[in-house]
């Protein structure tokens, strides 16, 4: 057993970095396409359909990601399934991030001004039309930024994946301190590492964010000039 912190440790902290990466990118395409599906049964127009999504986005909301991790990890292989840590944690993480993101997706999308939903009716399209070639476009706009600055709060929970034994970045912290008894360095390397995964992600919400405002502005004169 090493008394002190060497490459060997940092080594396995880089690992603990990339499994955290792979975990985050498994939870933002899985949430984000089953996001997509809540988005659009949060505006369906049928009521049974807005119900279903409703009640479990808020079942989701309203209970802690840590929880969900313990029921998927320890609840499912009492009724027979075999699960890894990894699928437990990528499932629970989809789940969490389903539930945000579809209702970020929909604030987006019911944002964008009714207007223009009767003017592409006005045109015969479909709903499915309006909705893809009209409306689902200007949406994207406006949900980048949020989604982007979402997704750093998706790779800071990937943290409770240590709970159900995943080896990612928290725990192969824990892990080390366990070993060298050194937390002061160890959880600092690891606190420096979580930043260099979450602050490039947030210079890329805020610069989008900017760019929105800007272009939003844009418009706003330029509407403003033709009105005079």
């Amino acid at each position: 057993m090493n008394s002190s912190l060497n490459p060997a440790h940092i080594q396995f902290l880089l690992e603990g970095a990339f499994w955290t990466l792979i975990l985050s990118l498994m939870a933002f395409g899985g949430g984000g396409l089953v996001g997509f599906l809540v988005a659009l049964g949060r505006i369906a127009p049928l009521r049974g359909v807005r119900f279903l999504v409703s009640a479990y986005v808020q079942l989701i909301q309203g209970t802690p990601l840590l929880i969900i991790m313990f029921m998927i990890y320890f609840g499912l292989p009492s009724l027979g399934f075999s699960i890894s840590p990894l699928f437990a944690a990528g499932v629970s993480l989809t789940l969490y991030a389903s539930a945000y993101l579809g209702e970020i997706w929909r604030g987006c999308l019911q944002a964008v001004p009714r207007a223009q939903w009767e003017a592409a009716e006005c045109l015969a399209l479909s709903r499915a039309q309006r909705l893809f070639k009209v409306i689902l476009p200007q949406a994207v706009r406006l949900a980048t930024p949020p989604t982007v600055g979402f997704s750093v709060q998706i790779i800071k929970n990937t943290s409770l994946a240590s709970v159900v034994g995943f080896v990612e970045l928290a725990r192969a912290g824990q892990l080390i301190n366990n070993s060298i008894f050194e937390p002061f360095i160890t959880y600092l390397i690891v606190s420096l590492l979580y930043f260099c995964l979450c602050f490039p992600v947030s210079v890329l919400s805020r610069r989008l964010e900017r760019r929105a405002m800007v272009k939003k502005t844009a418009r706003q004169n330029a509407a403003l000039t033709r009105m005079a």
